[in-house]
């Protein structure tokens, strides 16, 4: 291949942002608060099934279990365990197993 002798410019312009913004650091995070586990009504699952999950998976005696399965049903939700991120990331893979709609927030 034979040179020209000139060089070629890459014309491609710049898509970087012309100004840089940081993000804001001054509000505190309290990383010791609890996560809470957050399972959701679901037109899918029975009662009978979901209470067994929670027996199952925490340990509820059949009266708790049944408490928590009907605060689902009726008001759409109930918290079903509480701990540190980690924890509460195993619970809501565990329920997810189990066929269970759950999430987790930091209480």
């Amino acid at each position: 291949m034979r040179s020209t002798g000139h060089r070629v410019r890459d014309t491609a312009a710049s898509t970087a942002p012309a100004e840089v913004v940081e993000p804001d650091t001054t509000e505190e995070v309290d990383l010791d608060a609890p996560w809470v586990v957050i399972v959701w009504n679901d037109p899918v699952n029975l009662m009978s099934y979901v209470a067994f999950v929670f027996r199952k998976l925490f340990g509820y005696s059949e009266h708790e279990a049944n408490r928590l399965m009907l605060q689902v049903h009726n008001e759409g939700r109930a918290v079903v365990s509480s701990g540190a991120r980690d924890e509460a990331e195993r619970d809501v893979f565990r329920l997810h197993e189990h066929g269970l709609w759950a999430t987790m927030q930091q209480d």
